[in-house]
């Protein structure tokens, strides 16, 4: 074990933020590192240390290996947390890093390759005992191959990018006459998002939910699951709307699934926070993926079980064993997290710009996870989530009736936000009685704002 005195995190905004927030409560000092657009941001001003790393520009700054190793070397720092996106699970990163004598927070190389590609990563599942839904075996190489699969499948089908994400590369086909417009999309788009244009396809299923289980590793055999969330209000395949536990889960449900998924963490001997993603629809699970990294939305899930997933992201790291097992682990009520984007509506275009005023909200259960303050400019390289509002409340009623009470008290002002669009869904009925699945957003925003 090698208690770590320094760690930098490779990040910014909000999940920086709550990376030295953690760090700091360990007694563990920070190295933030920025490019010359964020000189001015939170994460800079509250670490201990801070390194320019590049430009503007992702490519040349946030996500340039070389200029990240150089600011462990400049700093001493001898670990590494990735926060979330940008090189949280790039394999390469890792073994860069590894290379280096510098620790990555987070899991080995072998577990971020091997779960990166969809098709190695639902072979995975499979040997692991973890339900799939029905698709081809490996990818798909040729047309003739995808109307061969899809016909043997049954419509609706949907192609996807082996090396996808985020929607891209993406595509369903309802019936046979429109396989091979699908076909051919999702491969180009594959090929000019990921330089890979290899695809694969499923059973497409007709109204599912996007709920996916939080699970823990130590790389010495113990896991976890810490249940699950329901982030089925999607917006172009981006999550908008989460909560925990899934309202749409029972005890039984979550025993099974959740059990599932802690055997698999253990079994791998996988280190540190992971999200294995499922569709669910009739009472049934199927893995779409696993995301080998801390999730934008793990507030919900340390609000209902009160850990630190952060700290124990550390620990881990550090060689110590997970310091809760399952017995130890109870559902408390219940959380959302809505996702506030500077973007404006109706056509969600990204809206940076000063702020001339910013109050978060506050009181029992409520938590702002944001980068923001009085004067703050928000540039417009990177993503436009600018705050994550969390509430936890002891059941489902309470936390949406503390949401839109802690709504009504957020106030960020120079920018448009998309905090309307959370006061009109908090009053819909679908909304209030957890009544939703993946395709219910982007229906109600064609009616409503289309």
């Amino acid at each position: 074990m090698a208690h770590f005195d320094k760690i930098l995190i490779a990040n910014r905004g909000e999940i920086a933020l709550r990376v030295i927030r953690g760090a700091r409560e360990m007694g563990i000092k920070t190295v933030a590192v920025h490019s010359t657009a964020d000189v001015d941001a939170m994460h800079v001003r509250m670490a201990d240390e801070s390194v320019c790393i590049g430009p503007p520009s992702s490519t040349d700054s946030y996500l340039s290996i070389p200029a990240i190793i150089a600011a462990c070397e400049i700093t001493g720092a001898q670990a590494v947390h990735p926060g979330y996106g940008f090189l949280s699970e790039n394999e390469q990163f890792v073994q860069v890093l590894e290379d280096h004598e510098i620790t990555f927070i987070g899991p080995s190389a072998e577990h971020i390759r091997m779960m990166g590609d969809k098709i190695t990563a639902k072979e995975t599942a499979i040997s692991l005992g973890i339900p799939v839904v029905p698709g081809s075996e490996g990818g798909v190489p040729d047309l003739a191959t995808a109307r061969k699969v899809a016909g043997e499948m049954g419509y609706p089908v949907i192609i996807k990018a082996t090396a996808g994400g985020g929607g891209r590369g993406m595509k369903v086909a309802e019936t046979a006459a429109e396989i091979d417009t699908a076909f051919s999309t999702a491969r180009s788009e594959a090929k000019a998002a990921f330089g890979n244009s290899e695809v694969y396809m499923e059973k497409y299923l007709q109204k599912p939910r996007h709920i996916e289980v939080q699970v823990f590793g130590d790389g010495q055999g113990n896991g976890v699951h810490l249940a699950e969330r329901d982030c089925s209000l999607q917006r172009r395949h981006q999550k908008v709307f989460e909560e925990a536990p899934g309202p749409s889960i029972s005890p039984e449900e979550r025993a099974r699934i959740g059990g599932i998924c802690a055997n698999a963490v253990a079994e791998m001997g996988y280190r540190g926070a992971g999200t294995i993603e499922f569709l669910y629809e009739d009472g049934e699970f199927y893995f779409i993926e696993m995301n080998t990294r801390l999730q934008v939305e793990h507030p919900v899930t340390e609000a209902i079980f009160g850990v630190d997933l952060v700290r124990e992201q550390i620990r881990v790291a550090e060689g110590m064993p997970l310091s809760f097992g399952q017995d130890d682990l109870e559902v408390n009520g219940h959380a959302i997290e809505i996702r506030i984007n500077a973007e404006r509506l109706p056509n969600f275009s990204p809206c940076p710009g000063k702020i001339t005023q910013y109050h978060a909200p506050g009181g029992l259960g409520v938590r702002m996870d944001s980068a923001l303050y009085d004067g703050y400019s928000i540039p417009p390289y990177y993503d436009s989530l600018i705050g994550k509002l969390i509430v936890h409340g002891r059941d489902r009623p309470e936390a949406l009736a503390r949401l839109h009470r802690a709504l009504g008290e957020l106030i960020v002002d120079g920018v448009e936000t998309t905090v309307p669009l959370f006061h009109q869904l908090l009053a819909e009925k679908d909304i209030q009685t957890g009544n939703y699945n993946i395709h219910w957003l982007e229906r109600w925003l064609d009616k409503n704002l289309g």
